[in-house]
């Protein structure tokens, strides 16, 4: 079953209920999933939905990408697929997809995210797509043994392994974060 705007809806309420002091942030995005209009589509404006992963290895490094879109080093994710079921299955289809990172060496550090932003996303002619928000949602992963493989050239020029503190300072505090975030590999 596709991911619905109450399946959505749960996941950011579990989120604030770790990060209370960004409710303010999130409210707006909030309202909106309250009116429920499909925001795991990628159609769906002013907002939809999109899914990150941090993949952390060995507690030291991160895998980050280049992208290509944006020009600039951010973390794997992208648009939600009819297919995806839970937010962080779609989170490990990206990371797989645009890295080529073998999904069975990838574990959650957590299955709530360690980072939800609401972002502004300028028009693309070339996507026939307004002026929109993301409202993107990231999850934590652990790893010791998986490395890049075949990358996604249509979104990403390359992909990565980088110190935690270097990415930090390349895509900011969700670094940390995910550094951080309570190890529950299974």
């Amino acid at each position: 079953m596709a991911i619905s705007d109450s399946d959505i809806s749960i996941v950011l309420s579990a989120y604030l209920e770790h990060y209370p002091d960004e409710a303010a942030l999130l409210s707006e995005p909030a309202r909106l999933l309250s009116q429920g209009r499909d925001f795991a589509s990628r159609r769906n404006f002013p907002m939809h939905v999109t899914a990150s992963a941090l993949l952390v290895r060995d507690a030291a490094e991160i895998l980050l990408v280049e992208h290509r879109a944006y020009g600039i080093t951010l973390q794997p994710g992208g648009h939600l697929e009819p297919t995806d079921t839970t937010l962080i299955d779609a989170a490990v289809r990206e990371l797989a997809e645009e890295t080529g990172v073998d999904p069975g060496k990838v574990f959650p550090a957590s299955q709530t995210p360690v980072y939800i932003e609401y972002g502004r996303v300028p028009t693309r002619p070339e996507k026939d797509e307004p002026d929109h928000y993301h409202l993107d949602i990231g999850y934590s992963f652990e790893t010791a043994h998986a490395d890049v493989g075949r990358i996604q050239e249509s979104e990403v020029t390359g992909a990565g392994w980088y110190p935690l503190a270097v990415a930090e300072r390349l895509v900011g505090h969700r670094i940390a974060r995910a550094a951080s975030a309570p190890a529950r590999i299974d």
